[in-house]
């Protein structure tokens, strides 16, 4: 099965309120992805994305319910990821 296919199936299966965090996620691959591609483009298109947050719907509050479930070893890197575009809002 295509790789597509078998995130379409995963994605279909997720409950309600896990599909934001999935929408968010890619988002910021994406966003990862085309800062690579061509950084002289999104340092010109800076200020229009200031305009947007970063996280749609999140407040620290609802936040709060993750606090002490880290799991794996890239935590500095997502650490500096939100540090980044949080100096950027």
């Amino acid at each position: 099965m295509p790789l597509k296919e078998q995130l379409i199936q995963e994605i279909e299966t997720l409950p309600e309120n896990l599909l934001t965090e999935v929408l968010d996620f890619t988002g910021f691959i994406k966003a990862k992805w085309e800062k690579q591609q061509n950084p002289q483009k999104l340092e010109a298109d800076e200020p229009s994305r200031k305009l947007s947050p970063v996280l749609r719907g999140s407040k620290a509050e609802d936040l709060l319910k993750f606090v002490g479930t880290w799991q794996g070893d890239d935590f500095e890197e997502c650490l500096q990821a939100v540090y980044e575009t949080r100096l950027s809002s």
